[in-house]
């Protein structure tokens, strides 16, 4: 009867610790998409930002395609339009609802290239010296960018990484902290035993070893529940966000969802040897408290 409740509380010891730590890290692997989505969102964003470059009507041909030729190749740009008078004017009269080229009798439009940049790159700083080179062109009339958007957009990308960064941290000191006295907890009641395996000659090494292997193997299956409820949480997610799968990374999920895993397996196999050293330390008086 006696073996059957230490069993009991064995299995319901570890369970605990399990549950506990895929918990913690469901926390962390959620945080990991807010970062992961939020970066791809805020890149997203940037990257259809750009800028324009109005040209001057004495623009030639060879001069257009020279233009058009080092954008494109240039490490800042992502994509590159030209969009010609005619161009303009359609869309203007779309947009106005109304032909003002017949009111005006002529087309008072100018073409244009519309510059898409890499996220990197769409900072006001950049934006700044790519606007004093082009209008060093004589071709080129005027470059028109949002800059108080781009300021913004800037400013608030960091404000979000500065807050996302003090989270992790807090949750990473919480995760350890609530993992480590759990693992604790469910070693204490082996506290007399430790201790008389250390006093009759085994090594901390050979006490530690069994608790770290099965430390080891509660975070390995923590990891794999939390990741899939973290997987769960995506599918549903993008089943009422389906523009999210627009921003779906494998390569990064697969990594996110190993990191989850690997803390896991660190976090439990850790504690569980701080944890078996800590009462080996102990004096054999301060076991009974």
């Amino acid at each position: 009867m006696s073996d059957k409740l230490s069993n009991k509380r064995l299995v319901t010891s570890s369970a605990t610790v399990v549950i506990s730590l895929a918990l913690v890290l469901f926390m962390l692997g959620l945080l990991g998409l807010v970062v992961i989505y939020g970066k791809k969102l805020s890149n997203h964003v940037k990257e259809n930002i750009g800028f324009q470059v109005i040209l001057k009507d004495t623009i030639t041909n060879a001069e257009l395609d020279l233009l058009k030729q080092e954008l494109s190749s240039s490490p800042f740009t992502k994509h590159v339009d030209y969009i010609s008078k005619d161009e303009a004017a359609e869309k203007l009269k779309k947009d106005l609802g109304e032909d003002f080229i017949s009111f005006l009798g002529y087309n008072p439009l100018l073409s244009s290239l519309d510059v898409k940049l890499n996220a990197e790159y769409a900072n006001t700083d950049s934006l700044a010296g790519f606007e004093k080179e082009l209008l060093q062109k004589h071709y080129v009339k005027e470059v028109i960018y949002h800059k108080d958007m781009v300021k913004q957009l800037n400013q608030n990308a960091r404000v979000i990484a500065i807050c996302i960064l003090v989270l992790t941290v807090l949750l990473l000191v919480v995760a350890v902290v609530l993992i480590n006295n759990t693992i604790r907890l469910s070693i204490y009641s082996k506290r007399f035993l430790l201790r008389t395996q250390y006093l009759v000659g085994a090594t901390k090494g050979f006490i530690q070893k069994p608790f770290i292997y099965k430390g080891i193997r509660q975070g390995l299956i923590s990891g794999i529940i939390a990741v899939a409820a973290v997987c769960g949480f995506l599918v549903l997610l993008t089943s009422y966000i389906p523009e999210l799968k627009q921003l779906q990374d494998e390569n990064i999920l697969a990594a996110l969802f190993g990191l989850i895993i690997l803390v896991g397996i660190i976090i439990s196999g850790l504690s569980a040897a701080l944890s078996v050293n800590r009462y080996l330390r102990l004096k054999t008086e301060d076991l009974y408290f």
